[in-house]
């Protein structure tokens, strides 16, 4: 099913584009953002979209206002928690009944997460991290996810071991912390882009479709649990 592309209303500032893609019969939405070095219709995101609408749940991909415009410095956080939240504002009128989660790539799930954080987004049951970034390269930090205390609803950590950017040692302890709302998937020798080296004998393509059964097995776990 192809995507469609809309445009999303930030309340104060410009617009944004979007890509709404559902399958004939969802069962739930996902807000996706992006990472910050390519947008939404990076072929990464578009995989990662149709193989979710491949398991029956639709997404709703958007720009940050930086990348709208054609920039490479990301969003200062206040501008992109707003687009988050029109994003999701734009996802509910558009799925109906359809249970509602959110997340995304890099920065677009940490931006996510931080609004969340802030004030809970409008019917959000979950949130799915695509290789949350812990941490810049090369200085492993645990301080990028002292917002996750104040999340409230169930988390999912998707994330490679060989990731620079979130040693797993210090995600497996944000984890536990967060227990019993977080779990975390790691793939064995995956990097920050779920790329996986060819002695492992893997295909980044069957890892990423991995992954994305994870995701959607998780948002309807949640889904039957919150009924």
């Amino acid at each position: 099913m192809p995507a469609e592309p809309i445009t999303i209303p930030i309340p104060g500032a410009e617009p944004v584009s979007g890509l709404w893609q559902a399958p004939a019969r969802p069962k739930a939405c996902l807000v996706l953002a992006h990472g910050a070095g390519a947008g939404m219709a990076h072929k990464a995101m578009a995989a990662t979209a149709d193989g979710l609408a491949d398991l029956g749940v639709a997404t709703l991909r958007y720009q940050f206002p930086y990348m709208e415009r054609g920039g490479k410095r990301v969003d200062p956080p206040p501008v992109a928690h707003a687009a988050v939240r029109a994003a999701v504002a734009e996802a509910r009128g558009r799925a109906g009944e359809l249970p509602l989660f959110a997340g995304g790539r890099s920065f677009g799930g940490r931006m996510t997460s931080q609004a969340q954080a802030l004030a809970p987004l409008d019917g959000v049951r979950g949130l799915v991290f695509f290789a949350f970034p812990l941490h810049p390269a090369g200085k492993p930090s645990d301080e990028r996810a002292a917002h996750l205390a104040k999340v409230s609803i169930p988390m999912l950590f998707l994330q490679g071991t060989n990731d620079a950017l979130a040693d797993t040692g210090l995600l497996r302890g944000v984890v536990e912390r967060l227990a019993p709302l977080a779990t975390l998937q790691l793939v064995a020798d995956a990097d920050h882009s779920f790329h996986v080296p060819a002695r492992t004998g893997r295909k980044d393509a069957d890892v990423l479709a991995d992954l994305l059964r994870i995701a959607a097995a998780f948002q309807i776990d949640a889904m039957s649990a919150a009924g």
